[in-house]
């Protein structure tokens, strides 16, 4: 890792964007949109605009369109100019498909783990659906909190590609929900990216029930699945009780103040 200014950049990340961006527009032309550029980075369109505006990342105006040249670009990533943003960490963990489980220290980074993960599934071209009934906060301020954190809530629901399901009060409501939503959306062709968080304390082996149901139908149907909880919820938790959390997940993602962590449960070798 090396530093520029704010932004860091992953050496060996950068040279995979370029052998990317090299690969697909040599292939075709020099003139990248912005829809190519943040899907190679991993970061919302909006962020790429932030950067021509700012002129961070040189671009030029085609009509009513921004053009970035594939030459700037490359000079861009060179420069460790792309940030290692937690959307673009978190584009080189999940998979397709998957079922993590996220832990926040708080509130604000408990959403921010959530526009991440939804960005990510927005830019490989998935449907996404927030399950909000888990959030103790009203669906109108959790819309406008994903917005401030990058999230394009309002486009992304006007292309129905984005959608708030409230959670049910039964104990496998959030599996019923997700199933429901899976059999209505049957045939379009593109991966649900599902996330589901738990502000209140939750009986454990109910989660863990609803987990598992949640696991058959992850690799039923090929979803990519979140459940994140705030750290104040696992704190009464024993150590016996978390590791039966973890490992009846593909992943863990730990999302403090001070760093993120990633790690993959891997299955037992073979006797």
């Amino acid at each position: 890792m090396y530093r520029r200014g704010s932004i860091r950049c992953n050496e060996r990340g950068a040279r995979g964007a370029i052998r990317e961006v090299d690969r697909v527009s040599g292939a075709r032309k020099d003139l990248l949109g912005v829809e190519e550029v943040s899907g190679y980075l991993g970061v919302g369109p909006v962020t790429v605009y932030r950067w021509c505006r700012e002129g961070r990342l040189p671009c030029l105006k085609v009509g009513k369109s921004w053009r970035i040249r594939r030459e700037a670009l490359e000079d861009f990533l060179r420069q460790g100019e792309r940030p290692a943003t937690l959307t673009g960490q978190l584009r080189s963990f999940l998979a397709m498909p998957d079922n993590v489980l996220g832990v926040a220290q708080n509130q604000e980074l408990l959403h921010r783990l959530d526009a991440a993960f939804l960005s990510v599934g927005e830019a490989r071209g998935g449907l996404l659906v927030k399950f909000a009934g888990g959030e103790q906060i009203p669906e109108a301020e959790l819309r406008a909190d994903l917005e401030s954190k990058g999230l394009e809530v309002g486009r992304l629901e006007e292309e129905g590609r984005l959608r708030f399901v409230q959670d049910r009060d039964s104990p496998d409501g959030r599996v019923e929900a997700l199933r429901e939503f899976v059999t209505e959306v049957d045939g379009a062709g593109r991966t649900i990216w599902a996330t589901f968080n738990w502000t209140e304390q939750v009986d454990l082996d109910t989660a863990l029930r609803r987990q598992e149901a949640l696991t058959e139908l992850v690799e039923e149907r090929q979803l990519v699945v979140k459940t994140a909880v705030l750290e104040r919820v696992i704190d009464e938790w024993s150590s016996a009780t978390l590791r039966r959390a973890q490992v009846a997940h593909s992943g863990v993602i730990w999302l403090s103040e001070s760093g993120l962590v990633l790690s993959r449960v891997r299955p037992l070798p073979p006797a």
